[in-house]
């Protein structure tokens, strides 16, 4: 029976898990966002998010509690000092998974898990677009050609000096 057993067991022992688990949360803090697949990003989810918010309070027994789980001293400075700094006010839901779609060689389900804060397309806003409508007037062509003939009096207005200068050098 399978009472109690909540987590995804992803097919490994529990070494091998947690094994697997420090290694994807380590290349997540380090790159911001890996593509794995949708069960492992899934697992990955429920065990960086705590470590996120544990590193919201830099003290010694937090990062010693986040060493604990990631055995990388580089990962947890780059925990401490750059991503607890952006996500400093967020209360929660530091990462984003996103489906791509099936492997090809074994058709598994793939995703990409991502910091939310460090996501530069979704981050932008979109500019709304001002539609402009096309009104069509009868009085659009009256001024069409009164544009066109202003253009030709001033392009011979021009001629006529450049002719001035010409009788002058004789």
């Amino acid at each position: 029976m399978r009472h109690n057993k909540k987590f995804n067991h992803l097919s490994r022992t529990a070494d091998h898990r947690a094994a697997l688990l420090t290694n994807l949360a380590i290349a997540l803090i380090q790159h911001k966002r890996i593509t794995t697949t949708l069960a492992k990003a899934k697992a990955l989810k429920k065990y960086v998010e705590p470590l996120i918010t544990k590193s919201k309070n830099d003290t010694t027994n937090s990062r010693r509690v986040v060493f604990r789980y990631l055995q990388n001293k580089e990962a947890v400075t780059e925990l401490f000092k750059e991503i607890a700094v952006k996500v400093g006010d967020r209360p929660g839901g530091y990462t984003r998974v996103i489906k791509l779609g099936l492997r090809r060689g074994d058709a598994a389900p793939i995703a990409f898990i991502e910091l939310v804060d460090y996501d530069e397309n979704m981050a932008k806003t979109p500019k709304t677009e001002v539609k402009k409508t096309r009104r069509s007037r009868r009085s659009t062509k009256k001024t069409e050609t009164e544009e066109t003939v202003a253009e030709t009096t001033v392009s011979t207005e021009i001629e006529e000096p450049a002719k001035a200068d010409e009788n002058k050098t004789e």
